[in-house]
């Protein structure tokens, strides 16, 4: 029988305090090692924990077990483990090349090969998901940033923010207008500044502008 530590994990609180999926995910791990002969040597909980950094109490006292007090680790699902294609491909790394990782929903067991290409490919689908998202997000960013749309953050030079969408601020613009003219001509940041201070134009907080500023402007 493969000495198996179990580990389970709720993310909130209340979940904790009502215990209702606590015991789901334990009857399921009980099962699954009467069903795969098993040997359950502890089953480890983390109540209250999320899945968006590996240090948890629970977690880090079950994987230093690996190795020592159990060879395999089972979860109900590898989300109970982590979330994160990056930090289950650092867990791969650095346990489960000498230990096993075992869980339930998703039918793996790293002791078989089948298990450990099961694995593999269920990491680069999440990778290629997160990767899509973003390059969807992006997208759509740079559509809304090009009709004028405000995407947050720091609202650009030259703009200002009216019910959620960039206007144009007239007298912004014309030292937007009047940086570039000063660039095309060939002259530098510091003598680009020295005409502005000369027309009476100042930054947005009032001061003279920075050579950074007019980088940025001319950009």
């Amino acid at each position: 029988m493969t000495k198996t530590i179990g580990y389970i994990r709720v993310s909130t609180d209340k979940q904790a305090d009502k215990g209702v999926s606590l015991e789901a995910q334990q009857e399921k791990l009980k099962a699954y090692a009467t069903l795969y002969d098993l040997e359950l040597v502890e089953i480890i909980v983390d109540a209250g924990e999320s899945a968006k950094s590996l240090n948890r109490p629970g977690l880090t006292r079950a994987l230093s077990m690996l190795g020592k007090e159990a060879d395999a680790l089972l979860v109900v699902k590898l989300d109970r483990l982590t979330r994160s294609v990056a930090d289950l491909g650092k867990l791969l790394d650095s346990h489960f090349k000498t230990s096993s990782l075992l869980s339930v929903s998703e039918q793996i067991d790293t002791r078989t090969a089948a298990g450990r290409l099961v694995l593999n490919v269920l990491a680069s689908v999440s990778q290629w998901e997160r990767e899509a998202i973003g390059e969807r997000t992006s997208v759509a960013m740079r559509h809304k940033q090009s009709k004028g749309e405000y995407i947050g953050g720091k609202v650009p030079y030259g703009f200002r923010l009216v019910d959620g969408e960039l206007i144009k601020h007239e007298s912004e613009q014309r030292v937007m207008s009047a940086v570039k003219e000063f660039r095309k001509a060939g002259l530098s940041y510091r003598a680009i500044i020295q005409e502005l201070e000369a027309r009476g134009f100042k930054s947005r907080s009032g001061k003279t502008f920075s050579p950074m500023q007019v980088k940025r402007i001319a950009a």
